[in-house]
């Protein structure tokens, strides 16, 4: 099982990554639609990526192929394991239909937010149905989860986990006092993403709320 690889990103070609190892050997590695969007900058950086090694078959399983799917993070790669025990969710739908953040997707899930999630590619009324049903009171942890990437104010890379004052409490904080506000779940955590992505995140809950508010009024 090939649970991690690391290398330099050659290329992205739509939904998979080629990663070239020091070995000299490339790799391909299916991505999620989200993925492959925030990696479209770092061509020719190197990068790791949390992998799921998988059988893939066509021809009704006449012909089997190995696939590698590649995640930013643990907490990305648990996600769509889950996502994919859903009825009729498969691996490469799963895919594609991810084309938000995990803790988007997730919110979407918790709030039974059925016009999101049929927003996501090849999610329809009946399938974004299923989700809710299926994974309800599963995606707790996952609503937290900041977006791989993202950057706090002291430069250094931002994680979910940890408590006290850390980022990830930082964002639940921030999180907290818009469902207050009476703002959407899911897109909180598209404008919390963005602000903690910039190159001068705020440092507490109050300033990351009011970076929040000003990107929401067009800033």
């Amino acid at each position: 099982m090939i649970a991690k690889i690391e290398g330099i990103l050659e290329s992205i070609d739509a939904d998979k990554a080629y990663l070239r190892l020091p070995t000299g050997m490339t790799y391909e590695v299916l991505l999620p639609a989200y993925t492959s969007a925030r990696l479209s900058g770092s061509i020719g950086d190197e990068i790791t990526l949390h992998t799921l090694h998988y059988l893939e078959s066509q021809a009704q399983g006449a012909t089997i192929f190995p696939r590698l799917a590649g995640f930013l993070s643990v907490t990305d790669k648990q996600f769509f394991e889950l996502f994919v025990t859903c009825k009729g969710i498969g691996n490469r739908r799963a895919l594609r239909a991810m084309t938000l953040s995990t803790a988007q997707i997730a919110g979407a899930i918790a709030d039974r937010d059925l016009a999101m999630l049929q927003s996501l590619p090849e999610v329809g009324k009946r399938t974004a149905e299923t989700i809710a049903v299926t994974l309800k009171g599963k995606v707790d942890r996952f609503i937290d989860a900041l977006p791989a990437g993202a950057i706090g104010a002291d430069g250094e890379p931002v994680t979910a986990t940890g408590g006290g004052h850390g980022p990830g409490s930082l964002a639940r904080d921030a999180m907290n006092v818009l469902l207050q506000l009476g703002e959407n779940r899911v897109q909180a955590s598209a404008w919390i993403d963005r602000a903690l992505s910039s190159d001068n995140a705020p440092a507490d809950a109050e300033a990351l709320v009011a970076e929040v508010y000003r990107i929401k009024g067009g800033g």
